[in-house]
């Protein structure tokens, strides 16, 4: 037997690493900023000067080139934070609910070595910005970028050194209308009734139900490098017995000729493993593998990868070093369970937002370590970054701490037959490709979702998820691929592709609203015919119950906590049947309340969470708290207690 599976496991890391080799569809590498010796890192966070375009027809800021001198002088600007959302920050509710242009502008005190030495490369980086964004410093267009939810970046030392006693004027435009075509998508629709509305009123459909927050949302900076630098790293790991096994596959800009060193570190700063060549296999001796959260008492293991480059472009010699955080595991899925190192993993967590009071869905480190707080607290093991790519710095968090991860591009909403088509294929296509280029080395990433809740009924959803699944998989072998589905599993055209099925489904809430008594009937039957056509593992990755906090009832209404209380307690009991066969996870809609857009169903915001917005605890909290704690017990084989949470806290990054 040991033999055998000795056999089974060198088998799989041949056919992972063959998988490795197989293709290299993305050109270019998008590497988290990072100082080291020969970089460094400038954040432009803090106030920044706006101006939102409400002209009629929301383009008077072009007309008028509003990026050619100052914004104060084009008109009344006022301070604006970044990151955030602009919308909350004032009171004004047109701002609130405004859809169009906005613009930000800073001027930047650009040290005066990086302007010298023009064998420094500045690069200029937006780590997000919703929806649509146009750059330019000076008064020049740099660059633009399609999509809300990832970085975007651009050289412009050469521009810079024109004229070195200019301040660098920065120009940000972002346009938050969202169409058919974009991810996530919408639609506008103007109003023609003169009865009824003014000339040019219109109206911002989406299809997705939380607010579409717009501005610059994540951190905004310069960093340098040298002009011959390491532009990307790709990285896939398993291992054989005891010995840790790193692919790796360093690319270099801006030189013919250099050498490398490859330099592995453990924790303790010791060398474990180094390479000279640019591309190959480190070999970790008595490794100490990635393990999630509660499955192991050593969560979250990070060896850190050394890359140091000297090279010349035949008239200068350039030095680089960059370090990436490596943790080594393996993933692989069966037809009834999901492995992580080889053992069988149960995602026991939660869905999340990136939303807070005032923010929106600005980057804030206070409640980013509230929140892994509050998930390691109650005994969570996993989230999936519903419903769009979540900010770097909380998958750095997750690798750290051992949360893992289910990485959702914002593929939202997609409900229009129009939606299916080529155009917004391609975008798809290329948001996926920004997604897996900057979330490929994560550890805690574990498998990609491409969709959340599509029309996947439809007749032109077939062609369009076996297409945009196998893209994804060509980009990343290693990891799995799904989507959520809510539709009908006899009817679901992209089911066949995925390699784990993702359900929605909330029995006695959008369906037979009250009969709590219900749900272990339909839960049961749902279960057993998405399993019984596909024969694939399922996640139930949405359930859950709005309930206003502090409303109760006896015997329990909607909206009460006691009815969110049952409705939960009454799919454990089917999860705990069904995780003995086939069933690998469950996921609570929702870690928090958030903000929605105003509606009949809807009293400010969604109430599914399990704590509040301002991060306060439901009876909820404590029901999924012990069932969590119970299923580390079964499942992780640690024996911990919830009583022991603190042993567990958050270590702070800083």
């Amino acid at each position: 037997m040991e033999v055998r599976a000795a056999g089974l496991g060198m088998l799989r890391v041949v056919c992972l690493f063959a998988a490795f080799d197989a293709v290299w569809l993305l050109d270019s590498g998008m590497l988290f900023p990072r100082e080291s010796p020969s970089r460094e890192v400038k954040e432009l966070n803090g106030l920044w000067d706006f101006r939102a375009d409400d002209s009629t027809n929301r383009n008077q800021s072009f007309e008028r080139a509003w990026y050619k001198k100052r914004l104060a002088e084009t008109g009344p600007v006022i301070d604006m934070p970044v990151p955030a959302s602009y919308n909350d920050i004032t009171q004004d509710a047109a701002l609130r609910d405004f859809i169009g242009w906005v613009w930000y502008e800073r001027e930047v005190v650009v040290p005066a070595r990086w302007i010298a030495d023009e064998g420094t490369r500045v690069v200029l980086r937006v780590g997000s910005a919703h929806y649509f964004s146009i750059v330019w410093v000076n008064g020049v267009k740099v660059t633009q970028h399609a999509g809300g939810h990832l970085p975007f970046e651009v050289e412009i030392g050469s521009l810079i050194r024109e004229d070195p006693t200019t301040p660098c004027r920065i120009t940000i435009a972002v346009n938050n209308t969202l169409s058919l075509e974009t991810l996530p998508p919408g639609k506008i629709q103007y109003m023609e009734d003169r009865t009824k509305y003014p000339e040019g009123f219109f109206v911002q459909y989406i299809y997705f139900d939380f607010f579409n927050y717009a501005g610059i949302h994540r951190p905004v900076l310069l960093y340098t490098t040298p002009k011959a630098y390491v532009d990307d790293i790709t990285v896939v790991t398993d291992f054989l017995d005891n010995t840790g096994l790193v692919k790796y596959k360093v690319s270099v800009q801006g030189a013919a000729t250099g050498t490398i060193k490859v330099t592995l570190k453990d924790k303790d700063g010791r060398s474990v493993a180094s390479s000279s060549k640019p591309s190959g296999v480190l070999k970790v001796e008595d490794v100490n593998l990635w393990w999630p959260y509660l499955m192991h008492e050593n969560p979250g293991y990070l060896y850190s990868m050394e890359v140091h480059l000297i090279a010349t472009d035949g008239r200068s010699t350039y030095e680089d070093m960059y370090t990436l955080p490596v943790g080594i595991r393996s993933v692989a899925v069966t037809s009834t369970q999901f492995l992580i190192n080889n053992k069988p993993f149960y995602f026991h967590g939660v869905n999340k937002h990136e939303d807070s009071d005032i923010r929106g869905k600005g980057f804030d480190w206070p409640l980013i370590v509230k929140d892994f707080n509050l998930l390691k607290w109650m005994g969570a093991n996993s989230f999936r970054t519903s419903h769009y790519p979540y900010a770097e710095e909380i998958l750095q968090m997750c690798d750290r701490h051992g949360i893992v991860v289910i990485d959702e591009c914002p593929g939202v909403g997609i409900k229009d037959i129009r939606s299916f088509g080529n155009a917004s294929l391609a975008h798809h296509l290329d948001v996926m490709d920004e997604l897996v280029r900057r979330d490929k080395n994560h550890p805690s990433v574990v498998m990609w979702s491409v969709a959340n809740e599509p029309a996947s009924e439809m007749p032109p959803a077939e062609f369009y998820f076996e297409t945009l699944i196998k893209h994804t998989k060509d980009l990343d072998p290693t990891r799995p691929v799904t989507y959520i589905t809510d539709s009908n599993y006899a009817r679901d055209k992209g089911a066949p592709f995925v390699d784990v099925i993702c359900v929605n489904s909330y029995f006695s809430w959008y369906h037979d609203s009250g009969h709590l008594e219900l749900i272990p009937l339909q839960l049961n039957n749902q279960f057993e015919n998405w399993y019984g056509k596909y024969k694939k593992p399922i996640i139930q990755s949405e359930y859950g119950a709005d309930a206003v906090p502090g409303l109760h009832s006896d015997p329990p209404v909607m909206f009460t906590e006691e009815y969110q209380n049952i409705v939960l307690q009454s799919y454990h009991s089917v999860f705990d049947q069904k995780r003995k066969q086939y069933v690998i996870g469950e996921l609570i809609w929702n870690f928090a309340d958030f903000m929605t857009v105003q509606g009949l169903t809807r009293v400010v915001g969604n109430k599914k969470g399990v704590f509040t917005r301002q991060r306060q605890p439901k009876r909820a909290a404590f029901i999924l708290k012990e069932r969590y704690w119970r299923l580390a017990n079964e499942t992780g084989r640690l024996g911990l207690s919830p009583s022991n949470h603190q042993c567990h806290a958050v270590k702070y990054p800083w």
